[in-house]
C-alpha cells in the first residue's frame, strides 16, 4: 500500500492493466508480434516496446541514444517522435527478449510502487522535457496502458477487461475534455445542449451544456430538446475518443439525432489522444 490512497487507485489499475498485457502476450509466437494494431505504425511488438519505454521513464531510467529512421511515416510531431525512440530501438527484440524485458520492467515498476514515498505533487519528468505531478504520470500510466491492453486485445481477437479500473479512468479523462470538444472544437451554439448515452459494460449518460458565452460544461443530468444526442456503446466510445477508428468505420454503431452538421463536426473532432 502507498502512503496516498489517491495514487493507490491508479496503482491498482495500473497493475490491473499490466498484468493482463503480460498474460496476452506470453503465448506469442514470433510472427504475432509483428501484427499491425489499431496504432498508426504500430505493432504488437511497437506497443509492448512503448509500454517497457514508458515505465522505465517512471523508473528514471535514462532515454535511449538512438537515431530514428527517416521514413517513419506515422512520426509526425515532436511529442510522436520522442515516444517513437522507445519503440525503435526494440523494433529488432525477439518475442522471448520483449516479454523477458516486459516481466522483469513491471517487477521493479510493482517495487518502486510499494515504496512509493513521494507526495502526489511532486514534480517529476514529463515528455519532451515538461513536468508533470506524481499524481498526474500515475494518472496517466493507468489510462495508457488499459488502452494499449484493448489495442492489442483487439488485434489479438481477446475481448475483455472494458469494466476494468483502468476503463473508469479513461472514462474520466475523456469526459474532462469533452465539453471543449463540444463547445470550442466543435462550436456547439450558445445556449444548446448536447447528450451521450453510453451503454455496454461502462454505461453513462453525460450533458454537455453551452453557456450564452459559449462556454461548455458536463453533468449528469438528461437535457429537453437536446440540439444533438448520441447514444452509443462504450467500446465504440473509447476507439473514437482513442482516435483508433474514423466516425465513418463505426457509423453503424452510433444512433444521431438532432443537428446532422453539428453532430458531423463534434464526431470529426472526438479523437483526444495526441
Amino acid at each position: 500500500m502507498t502512503v496516498h490512497p489517491s495514487l493507490q487507485t491508479y496503482a491498482d489499475a495500473w497493475n490491473h492493466s499490466i498484468e493482463a498485457i503480460s498474460e496476452l502476450v506470453q503465448p506469442l509466437v514470433e510472427g504475432e508480434w509483428n501484427r499491425p494494431t489499431p496504432c498508426p505504425g504500430w505493432s504488437v511488438r511497437d506497443i509492448v516496446s512503448h509500454i517497457i519505454g514508458m515505465e522505465c521513464e517512471m523508473l528514471g531510467d535514462p532515454r535511449p541514444i538512438h537515431s530514428l529512421p527517416r521514413d517513419l511515416y506515422h512520426v509526425r510531431s515532436e511529442f510522436a517522435r520522442y515516444m517513437e525512440m522507445q519503440v525503435d530501438v526494440r523494433r529488432h527484440h525477439t518475442g522471448p527478449e520483449m516479454t523477458a524485458e516486459l516481466e522483469y520492467t513491471i517487477i521493479r515498476r510493482n517495487r518502486q510502487i510499494r515504496n512509493e514515498n513521494r507526495t502526489p505533487d511532486t514534480l517529476m519528468r514529463a515528455p519532451l522535457g515538461a513536468e508533470q505531478t506524481l499524481e498526474l504520470a500515475y494518472r496517466m500510466r493507468a489510462a495508457d496502458v488499459w488502452l494499449h491492453e484493448q489495442d492489442l486485445r483487439t488485434v489479438l481477437g481477446r475481448p475483455g477487461n472494458l469494466d476494468a479500473p483502468g476503463a473508469h479512468i479513461v472514462r474520466d479523462n475523456f469526459l474532462t475534455v469533452l465539453p471543449k470538444v463540444v463547445a470550442r472544437d466543435a462550436g456547439a451554439p450558445p445556449r444548446s445542449t448536447v447528450v451521450f448515452d453510453v451503454s455496454g459494460p461502462l454505461e453513462f449518460l453525460r450533458t454537455v451544456r453551452i453557456d450564452a458565452e459559449g462556454r461548455g460544461t458536463i453533468d449528469g443530468a438528461p437535457a429537453l430538446g437536446p440540439a444533438v444526442s448520441f447514444a452509443l456503446d462504450w467500446e465504440t466510445y473509447v476507439r473514437l475518443a482513442a482516435g483508433r477508428v474514423k466516425p465513418a468505420a463505426v457509423a453503424d454503431r452510433i444512433k444521431v439525432e438532432g443537428d446532422a452538421d453539428l453532430a458531423a463536426a463534434i464526431l470529426d473532432r472526438f479523437a483526444v489522444t495526441p
